[in-house]
């Protein structure tokens, strides 16, 4: 099994974005150490103050100066905040900074109003993907200099390394997204530390829709990821402890409460006791928003949630009040998985 990493940048108590920021290096490099496969950033919007993780493409810059062999993407690019020729062009330059290693996860999402309406994006209530299918193509198209002879855009340019161009990627939370990357013959991740209930279909959906297409950068056949909340401690107890972060931090953006990161303590008090630890063996519907366990006990339950929905690669999201718990679980899940340090 393959390993990669998402970081979502978040602000520690008591720090700034600059913190966030050399935490996410940190991590990155360790990623690269380790031998995970990737590492993703992430894109949220309006709520800095506790995740820094803004703008990927230029946070990716940074790794890319601070890295030297493990690939690097957005997980994801939010499409639908943007045109499609300045996205292909930021991923175009980073390419140029890291030649053959950059992934461009390709996503859309809302956030807050204030934070629509400040980013100039109009909110599409009846259909939300109306647009995303063709702005995914246009991202493709340019970063393979794709357009036919003749076409508007086929004179345009952007920055190139000369070697292997980004590797597009769609990224989403349900059967639609899993449909409209199988239409396109383009890899898909499913983020099923959103919507775990939909990662089955989602991925059945997928291959059934899948066509290999004439798009540049696509694949012959499907090609999947599965991210996963997914935290690792010594023991199944303490990994536990530590998986209170992530519980008490949902039940509190179920409330409207979004983007704080509770201390195990307060975590563990808001839960009302430490969660339960979670099995060695999921029931075959039985799909956590969040797991936890010993480095055995993770490793077997990535195993049978790839297996699962077929794919031989997880990507790995958590939420912890500390960044050296983060770093400590990616240690030990890489030992407990069997991956091959750089």
């Amino acid at each position: 099994m393959n390993l990669s990493v998402v970081d979502l940048s978040p602000v520690p108590d008591d720090g700034t974005a600059t913190d966030a920021y050399a935490n996410t290096v940190a991590a990155a490099q360790q990623a690269e150490r380790l031998g995970y496969s990737r590492f993703w950033v992430a894109e949220h919007h309006g709520m800095a103050g506790t995740l820094a993780g803004t703008t990927p493409e230029v946070l990716l810059g940074h790794l890319a100066a601070e890295t030297d062999s493990i690939r690097l993407g957005s997980g994801a690019v939010l499409l639908n905040h943007y045109s499609p020729f300045k996205v292909a062009e930021s991923f175009g330059a980073l390419d140029s900074l890291a030649p053959g290693r950059i992934d461009a996860g390709l996503g859309r999402a809302n956030g807050s109003p204030a934070a629509d309406r400040a980013l100039g994006t109009e909110r599409h209530v009846q259909n939300p993907d109306e647009d995303h299918a063709e702005k995914i193509e246009a991202v493709v198209n340019h970063l393979y200099d794709d357009y036919p002879d003749g076409h508007d855009y086929s004179d345009l340019e952007i920055p190139r390394s000369g070697e292997d161009a980004p590797v597009p990627w769609v990224l989403g939370s349900s059967p639609s997204s899993a449909a409209l990357a199988g239409k396109l013959g383009l890899r898909y991740c499913f983020a099923a530390f959103i919507r775990p209930q939909f990662a089955t279909r989602a991925f059945e959906v997928y291959r059934e829709q899948f066509r290999p297409s004439r798009l540049a950068g696509s694949t012959e056949n499907p090609n999947g990821m599965i991210a996963v909340n997914a935290i690792c401690a010594e023991t199944d107890g303490k990994a536990a402890r530590l998986r209170a972060v992530a519980e008490a931090s949902y039940k509190r953006m179920r409330r409207g409460v979004v983007g704080t990161t509770p201390s195990i303590e307060e975590s563990i008090d808001e839960l009302g006791g430490v969660p339960e630890q979670t099995p060695a063996t999921l029931d075959s519907d039985e799909w956590p928003r969040a797991i936890s366990g010993s480095p055995e006990t993770l490793a077997g339950l990535l195993e049978q949630l790839s297996d699962r929905v077929g794919v031989d690669e997880v990507m790995i999201q958590h939420v912890v009040a500390d960044h050296d718990d983060g770093v400590q679980s990616h240690e030990l899940l890489a030992d407990g998985v069997g991956l091959t340090p750089r």
